[in-house]
């Protein structure tokens, strides 16, 4: 994707095929690896939803594969923006309910659990979407990229580059993150920190340094400073109502 996101509506980014054209598969390969860590989240605290939603689901990959890790046969609801994604995933998942955020609203569903992942940093108003959400569920996950560390300020390639192929418009650390959600009315449940996303391209001798360095640095300072300091990773926060 040539074009900085920030030069076109939201809508038109993920529906004009730019975004597919620097995105293929529609991050697909992370699907596994991201349904992997909510279930952990969700096993931790011992719950067990029975209706699941995801707001931006792409294409619908994370909820079947957290449906299948569930055991109970939760029923699972998407909504995406996307014509292409909602079009693949009626084809190829439908046991899935999608819904196109252009032509609907979720204003009067009401689920277990809502997953917000990988969202908010693409959303112009991110509070604003935030707040909206507060009916939605009992219980939400977010996953927010902490984009905001010392050597990505330094270099701020990483960023710019963030911006115009993944579409990243928003940058976060952990602090910002997290006092964003209890800006947006959440009161945080639970927490962790997520890294080594299969996805992650590069030459294979920059991506063996790179987690070399940050797992070493992990191991000597902890993951809430080697985030602050390296980046690389991303906030997984269960979080409830309170707004």
């Amino acid at each position: 994707m040539n074009v900085p996101p920030r030069t076109q509506g939201t809508s038109t980014i993920y529906n004009s095929g730019r975004y597919l054209d620097g995105n293929i598969g529609w991050h697909e390969g992370d699907a596994y690896w991201k349904a992997t860590r909510v279930h952990a989240l969700l096993s931790r605290m011992n719950v067990v939803p029975g209706s699941i939603c995801d707001i931006g689901c792409g294409t619908g990959a994370i909820l079947h594969h957290l449906g299948e890790m569930s055991g109970n046969s939760p029923s699972l609801t998407g909504f995406e923006i996307s014509r292409h994604c909602v079009d693949e995933i009626r084809k190829k998942r439908p046991s899935i309910e999608v819904v196109p955020i252009d032509a609907s609203t979720y204003a009067l569903r009401k689920f277990d659990l809502a997953l917000v992942l990988d969202v908010v940093e693409h959303v112009e108003d991110y509070l604003g979407f935030m707040r909206s959400l507060h009916h939605l569920a009992d219980l939400f996950i977010f996953h927010i990229p902490l984009d905001m560390s010392v050597q990505t300020v330094a270099r701020s390639s990483p960023l710019t580059r963030s911006r115009s192929t993944i579409g990243h418009i928003h940058y976060f650390s952990y602090e910002t993150a997290l006092a964003s959600l209890e800006d947006a009315g959440f009161e945080i449940v639970e927490t962790a920190f997520t890294t080594g996303s299969p996805e992650y391209r590069g030459p294979s001798w920059r991506r063996g340094a790179v987690m070399t360095a940050r797992s070493l640095t992990t191991r000597l300072i902890g993951q809430r400073l080697s985030a602050r300091l390296l980046g690389g990773f991303s906030l997984l926060a269960a979080v409830r109502s309170v707004g």
